[in-house]
């Protein structure tokens, strides 16, 4: 990739919405508003946005989450993706795949700040005690998901015999569906919908923008304050 380091690229994010310019543009068009609106969100606000590039040949598996996960509010979750194709998602260059009806469970864990290593206000500040040695983020297994009512033995992973393309036979027997789309269709799916990606087998790339929405604290939600993104102080996310 010394030629073409475009081609080196996995993703750019997170803030790619509050630089002024095409990214922002799009997330302040009214037709993303508009659409928010009209799927029920009452005072949708942006955390973060991503750029993700899937290059041709080398672009690697995404596995299987939720995206509440690592973008958790309070008292109940609110995460919504919007996932533009840039490109044509094909099977062969790692379209998403989606576990259909998933969306109506529980998320499972919370992708969480250590209060080991940020002491309990978990932002270094305080007098308490803290190990930096010690990982800044943990998994918690959340009190919903702890049954696993649903027999997700591939948190975090993919579920067995997932490859080889294009057979796919432990995805569909887990339930997944592929989800191929046009270059300029939008995705929209909640926090808890269980999905992922394969790798890109093919000689085409499949880029995408993704932004993921929350309600604001109009519609009575919190940004947890143990979720790895946390703006400044004083700096709020984006409303739409």
């Amino acid at each position: 990739h010394r030629s073409n380091k475009l081609s080196a690229l996995n993703k750019a994010g997170h803030g790619m919405h509050t630089v002024p310019g095409p990214f922002e543009d799009y997330a302040r068009s009214p037709k993303v508003a508009s659409l928010l609106r009209e799927l029920g969100w009452v005072d949708p606000v942006v955390p973060q946005s991503m750029y993700i590039f899937k290059q041709a040949r080398i672009g690697g598996e995404v596995t299987s989450h939720q995206d509440s996960t690592f973008l958790y509010t309070v008292p109940r979750q609110t995460c919504i993706g919007l996932w533009l194709a840039l490109d044509d998602a094909t099977l062969e260059n790692g379209c998403l795949w989606v576990r259909p009806g998933s969306h109506r469970e529980s998320v499972r864990r919370q992708f969480a700040r250590n209060p080991k290593h940020f002491g309990e206000a978990l932002n270094y500040e305080g007098d308490d005690v803290r190990d930096i040695s010690q990982p800044q983020m943990i998994f918690r297994k959340l009190k919903g998901g702890q049954n696993n009512e649903h027999n997700v033995t591939w948190e975090g992973g993919l579920p067995k015999d997932s490859l080889p393309m294009p057979k796919c036979t432990g995805l569909y027997r887990a339930g997944f569906i592929p989800v191929p789309c046009k270059s300029g269709d939008l995705l929209a799916f909640t926090g808890e919908l269980d999905h992922l990606s394969l790798p890109n087998f093919s000689s085409k790339a499949r880029h995408t923008f993704q932004l993921h929405c929350v309600e604001g604290e109009n519609a009575g939600v919190t940004w947890s304050k143990e979720n790895w993104l946390q703006y400044p102080p004083g700096v709020s996310f984006m409303k739409l």
